[in-house]
């Protein structure tokens, strides 16, 4: 019986609709975070929402937030403007 707190490789490459090889590589650049099982890995499930990009961290949030006040600042008028028409 499997233990369904956790994924297999292909069951997540079909989730996200990616290749096992692709997945891998998530895996191998720490895109995804995954557990070695004997020969091979293993996805938390409490870790999908992150994989899926549901959750923002906060080097994310922060990246976000920086990227909002640039557009403001640089481009204020145009957005006052637009939010006339």
């Amino acid at each position: 019986m499997k233990n369904r707190d956790f994924l297999s490789t292909t069951e997540l490459a079909k989730i996200l609709g990616i290749s096992r090889i692709t997945v891998f590589k998530k895996i191998k650049s720490g895109k995804i975070k995954a557990k070695k099982v004997g020969r091979n890995f293993v996805i938390s499930r409490g870790d999908l929402p992150a994989v899926l990009g549901t959750v923002v961290n906060e080097e994310q949030r922060k990246n976000i937030n920086q990227a909002v006040k640039k557009a403001i600042h640089q481009y204020s008028e145009t957005f006052r403007l637009l939010g006339q028409e």
